[in-house]
């Protein structure tokens, strides 16, 4: 199986784990909060169908996509909301989930059925198929997770996060850059384990800037579902230790992430 097909397939199966947990909830149940600010589970869904209709657009017809690219450039902190709210008030939520199921599955078949070689643009740099297919799948266990967390459901580690902590790894020069600061130039080593006790490396190792933890709470960090001071994610050398408080998967603007544990219980 090439490295293509199977990242494909992991994302077919990090799609279909979130859709078990959202098919079975209740007309009102859709409208529940999710830790995301103002979002409710009808938002997050809203959310991964519409970026999944734009990578699909992104692929098809690029000369459409750059349409979306200049909406997002004229509204940088507004444009995602917006989308999400508009896809929320359209449908109710039986159409909203028929419509993600459709979307993702139009996208898997046009990310299966492309040429070696293709590159697919984006709001950054394109990409090849197999890294587009790694972001989405990114984008949905994030999401998913938001989902989980409001239905108060603990999700079973899968070897898909992987893809995750790969793109969180990546894009550490982008985290400073978004922030206008400027990206040490020399390498980090990340150590992240497993679930089974495997160690996943990336970076020389030998590095002075070392990150270690687990590989869940590695990817709960870029994904900024969970607050550094709640994982169990150390830091060595001044610039990882940097880099961890403004970590991030996603493209786009710097995300407010998520406040500590104890703050959130002090607020309630």
């Amino acid at each position: 199986m090439s490295a293509v097909v199977a990242v494909i397939d992991d994302l077919r199966e990090e799609g279909d784990e979130l859709d078990a947990l959202v098919s079975a909830l209740d007309g009102p149940d859709w409208l529940g909060p999710t830790p995301a600010e103002r979002w409710s589970i009808a938002h997050q869904i809203a959310h991964l169908s519409w970026t999944d209709e734009v990578a699909l657009l992104a692929a098809t017809e690029p000369d459409r996509f750059g349409d979306e690219v200049a909406k997002a450039l004229a509204a940088p902190e507004a444009f995602v909301d917006e989308a999400a709210d508009a896809l929320v008030a359209a449908h109710a939520p039986d159409a909203l989930l028929a419509r993600w199921r459709e979307g993702r599955q139009r996208l898997e078949k046009v990310l299966r059925d492309a040429p070696d070689g293709t590159r697919i643009p984006w709001y950054g740099p394109a990409m090849s198929v197999a890294s587009m297919a790694s972001a989405r799948l990114m984008e949905t266990w994030a999401h998913g997770q938001d989902v989980a967390d409001a239905l108060g459901v603990t999700r079973t580690p899968t070897t898909r996060l992987r893809h995750v902590a790969r793109i969180g790894v990546r894009a550490r020069n982008y985290a400073f850059m978004v922030r206008g600061i400027t990206a040490p130039e020399e390498e980090f080593r990340v150590e992240l384990q497993t679930p089974e006790g495997e160690m996943i490396a990336y970076g020389p190792e030998g590095a002075a800037q070392r990150i270690t933890g687990p590989l869940l709470d590695f990817c709960l960090l870029v994904t900024q579902r969970a607050h550094r001071a709640d994982l169990a994610v150390t830091a060595e050398g001044a610039s990882a230790d940097q880099w961890l408080g403004i970590a991030q998967a996603f493209a786009g603007p710097p995300g407010p992430g998520r406040p500590p544990h104890a703050e959130q219980e002090r607020l309630r």
